[in-house]
Protein backbone atom coordinates (compact mmCIF):
# COMPACT_ATOMS: atom_id res chain seq x y z
CA UNK A 1 0.00 0.00 0.00
CA UNK A 2 1.12 3.52 -0.81
CA UNK A 3 1.39 5.35 2.41
CA UNK A 4 1.03 8.32 0.84
CA UNK A 5 -2.44 7.94 0.25
CA UNK A 6 -2.83 7.96 4.03
CA UNK A 7 -4.15 11.30 3.76
CA UNK A 8 -6.87 12.17 5.70
CA UNK A 9 -6.94 12.20 9.68
CA UNK A 10 -9.61 10.40 10.98
CA UNK A 11 -10.83 9.56 14.83
CA UNK A 12 -11.96 6.17 16.01
CA UNK A 13 -14.23 6.00 18.53
CA UNK A 14 -15.85 3.01 20.60
CA UNK A 15 -19.06 2.94 22.91
CA UNK A 16 -18.64 2.08 26.29
CA UNK A 17 -21.78 1.12 28.58
CA UNK A 18 -21.27 2.44 32.72
CA UNK A 19 -24.14 1.03 35.04
CA UNK A 20 -25.60 3.30 37.39
CA UNK A 21 -25.55 1.25 40.97
CA UNK A 22 -28.40 3.04 42.70
CA UNK A 23 -30.86 2.42 39.21
CA UNK A 24 -28.96 -0.11 37.30
CA UNK A 25 -30.06 1.82 34.11
CA UNK A 26 -27.10 1.80 31.82
CA UNK A 27 -25.52 4.82 30.49
CA UNK A 28 -23.24 5.11 27.05
CA UNK A 29 -20.89 6.99 25.68
CA UNK A 30 -17.95 7.12 22.85
CA UNK A 31 -14.48 7.50 23.95
CA UNK A 32 -11.59 7.86 21.10
CA UNK A 33 -9.25 5.31 21.26
CA UNK A 34 -7.18 6.73 18.43
CA UNK A 35 -6.14 9.35 16.02
CA UNK A 36 -4.95 7.85 12.83
CA UNK A 37 -3.93 8.79 9.42
CA UNK A 38 -6.45 6.92 6.34
CA UNK A 39 -7.38 7.19 2.63
CA UNK A 40 -11.24 7.68 2.72
CA UNK A 41 -13.27 6.81 -0.57
CA UNK A 42 -16.31 6.97 -1.10
CA UNK A 43 -17.56 3.54 -2.48
CA UNK A 44 -18.56 3.41 -6.16
CA UNK A 45 -22.31 2.78 -7.22
CA UNK A 46 -22.16 -1.02 -7.75
CA UNK A 47 -20.99 -1.52 -4.32
CA UNK A 48 -23.60 0.92 -2.83
CA UNK A 49 -26.33 -1.38 -4.82
CA UNK A 50 -24.52 -4.53 -3.58
CA UNK A 51 -24.45 -3.44 -0.17
CA UNK A 52 -28.19 -2.32 -0.69
CA UNK A 53 -29.12 -5.68 -1.40
CA UNK A 54 -28.03 -6.69 1.85
CA UNK A 55 -29.72 -4.25 3.76
CA UNK A 56 -26.56 -2.02 4.55
CA UNK A 57 -26.03 0.97 3.04
CA UNK A 58 -22.13 1.28 2.66
CA UNK A 59 -20.90 4.74 1.39
CA UNK A 60 -17.43 4.74 2.26
CA UNK A 61 -14.10 2.83 2.56
CA UNK A 62 -11.72 3.74 5.00
CA UNK A 63 -7.95 2.28 4.61
CA UNK A 64 -6.27 2.53 7.82
CA UNK A 65 -2.36 0.93 9.16
CA UNK A 66 -2.42 -2.13 10.42
CA UNK A 67 -4.06 -2.40 13.98
CA UNK A 68 -5.34 -5.41 16.32
CA UNK A 69 -7.62 -2.99 18.24
CA UNK A 70 -10.56 -2.25 16.05
CA UNK A 71 -14.23 -4.00 15.96
CA UNK A 72 -17.25 -3.86 14.40
CA UNK A 73 -18.86 -2.03 16.73
CA UNK A 74 -16.44 0.90 16.25
CA UNK A 75 -17.32 4.38 14.67
CA UNK A 76 -15.05 6.76 12.69
CA UNK A 77 -15.50 10.35 12.82
CA UNK A 78 -14.46 12.44 9.62
CA UNK A 79 -14.85 16.00 8.26
CA UNK A 80 -18.11 16.35 10.85
CA UNK A 81 -19.37 13.02 10.07
CA UNK A 82 -19.62 9.73 11.72
CA UNK A 83 -19.08 6.69 10.03
CA UNK A 84 -19.91 3.11 11.54
CA UNK A 85 -17.55 0.68 10.97
CA UNK A 86 -19.50 -2.48 9.08
CA UNK A 87 -16.56 -4.59 8.54
CA UNK A 88 -12.94 -5.23 9.28
CA UNK A 89 -10.81 -6.61 6.04
CA UNK A 90 -7.74 -7.10 6.83
CA UNK A 91 -4.72 -6.58 3.10
CA UNK A 92 -4.87 -9.91 1.14
CA UNK A 93 -1.25 -10.37 0.94
CA UNK A 94 0.17 -10.63 4.47
CA UNK A 95 -3.08 -9.62 6.73
CA UNK A 96 -0.99 -7.08 8.45
CA UNK A 97 -0.37 -4.43 6.10
CA UNK A 98 -3.26 -2.67 6.70
CA UNK A 99 -7.00 -2.67 7.11
CA UNK A 100 -10.34 -1.72 5.00
CA UNK A 101 -13.06 -0.63 7.01
CA UNK A 102 -16.52 -0.42 4.60
CA UNK A 103 -18.32 2.20 6.89
CA UNK A 104 -22.44 3.09 6.49
CA UNK A 105 -23.19 6.89 7.20
CA UNK A 106 -24.58 7.33 11.25
CA UNK A 107 -24.44 5.08 14.55
CA UNK A 108 -25.32 1.95 15.07
CA UNK A 109 -26.21 1.43 18.38
CA UNK A 110 -25.80 5.37 20.01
Amino acid sequence: MNLGKLRHRISIERRTGVQNPATGAMSYSWHKIADVYAEVTPVSVKEFITSQAANVELIARVKIRYREDIQNQDRITFRGKIYAVEGVLPDPESGLEYLTLPCSEGVKDG
